[in-house]
């Protein structure tokens, strides 16, 4: 939790922002958002989560701050090969929280049917061009909206996946 005698929480930014380090400085400000606000319900969803800093101990802090009862973080991707590869942390922090978070796989997913994004109740961050690392990021229920709905029709055209264990003879 922030005192004041710490620097402030990140601001979730707002606009259209350009760069990989834009990215993941809105990621960043998201969790901890979110552990402050404590948000019940958000999305991710990326091809492959390859470059979102999920490993970072700062993010993993923070979702542990904001793990408790009756929160849920949806997490939708083509592949999360890269998420076991890459981001150990989060997997511990997978396992340990497995009862907030329901993964699905979508390998039939076109970019347009799986976007790069975060979901949340009160803003969004969308990579609408992930070759130029260009996202926009909103605070608009409109544009909540829209994400959201496309978010859903992705989650029924996708099965489980990322498990929190695997298990085997």
């Amino acid at each position: 939790m922030w005192t004041p005698l710490e620097s402030p929480p990140p601001a979730l930014p707002l606009g259209r922002q350009q760069g990989a380090q834009a990215f993941v400085e809105a990621i960043r400000a998201a969790t901890e958002q979110a552990s402050l606000q404590g948000w019940r319900e958000w999305w991710w969803s990326d091809a492959d989560f390859a470059d979102w800093p999920l490993g970072e101990a700062g993010v993993v802090d923070a979702l542990n701050r904001w793990a408790q009862g009756g929160r849920h973080l949806r997490l939708l991707a083509r592949d999360f090969r890269a998420v076991q590869r890459l981001h150990p942390r989060f997997v511990r922090w997978r396992t340990t929280w497995d009862h907030l978070v329901e993964a699905r796989v979508g390998t039939a997913l076109s970019e347009q049917d799986l976007p790069s994004c975060c979901w949340t109740p009160v803003w969004t961050c969308q990579r609408i061009d992930r070759i130029r690392g260009v996202l926009l990021c909103s605070d608009e229920a409109s544009t909540r909206a829209t994400l959201q709905l496309t978010l859903r029709e992705a989650w029924g055209r996708s099965t489980p996946g990322f498990g929190a264990s695997v298990l085997g003879l």
